[in-house]
């Protein structure tokens, strides 16, 4: 599974997630069996990324995440997590919360 989110630098696993608006980069985790098997960053907006991915992970659901909606991605928000370490964990124990319309 390719999880997206907006972070502010790349450093690996204690990368810190990021507002969509203040972002610079975005971390592609790709996550199978349970465990981050690659972490890929991206610059620019998210649209220039080719690669296909199931989830976005904001930082608060007050982000700018309508045009993930648009396009019929699940949006699920870390209000308490830092960094990707931390989101990783409480993603795969299922203590995100889910963005709905």
């Amino acid at each position: 599974m390719n999880i997206l989110m907006p972070v502010s630098q790349k450093n690996g696993m204690d990368t810190k997630l990021e507002h969509i608006l203040k972002n610079s980069f975005w971390a592609m985790v790709k996550l199978e069996e349970g465990k981050v098997q690659n972490i890929t960053f991206y610059e620019g907006a998210w649209e220039t990324i080719d690669e296909f991915f199931e989830v976005v992970v904001v930082k608060s659901k007050d982000d700018y995440i309508w045009p993930f909606f648009e396009q019929s991605i699940p949006v699920l928000e870390a209000p308490f997590q830092e960094t990707i370490e931390e989101v990783m964990e409480a993603f795969i124990f299922k203590e995100l919360y889910e963005v709905r319309l």
